[in-house]
């Protein structure tokens, strides 16, 4: 009998958390952008090297908790549509992210970027072949769809962490 009434129970708290309504992450979910620019990787293959990088933290303004908050920053130079690169960053993992708080400041970095050898990084931005960059931030927590959060341009300027 004891154990019929466990997996009642059981059956009861799996089927309430399956039976919450989905968060509009659209409306559930702000983004403050802290930061972006281009975050100086070091010398690689004998090259200067920098990368489109974003800051930014997330608030949950829904009012539930968000389980297993990920969020994918898609890299794009501004003259292209395909996808330069991207980063996926944990946001809240299985503890989630509770409703009203906030996420500690997130960064993503593109693993592509520009380099150069003959160039200081400062040179690098102001060459007349750079091309600006921007960044889609998409978001999901557990099972549910990717969700746009928003683009947003990367700033022409060397960040040093």
């Amino acid at each position: 009998m004891r154990a019929l009434v466990r997996l009642l129970l059981c059956g009861a708290v799996v089927c309430s958390a399956a039976c919450r309504p989905t968060v509009d992450l659209t409306k559930g979910l702000q983004v403050t952008v802290v930061n972006t620019g281009w975050f100086d990787v070091g010398i690689v293959n004998g090259q200067n090297k920098l990368v489109p990088t974003v800051s930014f933290t997330l608030k949950n303004a829904s009012e539930q908790k968000l389980v297993s908050l990920q969020v994918n920053a898609l890299f794009r130079r501004v003259t292209e549509n395909d996808e330069w690169g991207s980063e996926l960053v944990i946001a809240a993992g299985s503890s989630g992210l509770p409703a009203g708080q906030s996420t500690a400041v997130l960064t993503a970095k593109s693993p592509r970027g520009y380099t150069g050898s003959d160039q200081s990084r400062q040179e690098m931005l102001q060459n007349t072949h750079f091309v600006d960059a921007k960044v889609d931030l998409f978001a999901k927590y557990g099972s549910t769809q990717w969700t746009r959060l928003g683009t947003y341009p990367i700033a022409r300027q060397l960040l040093a962490k």
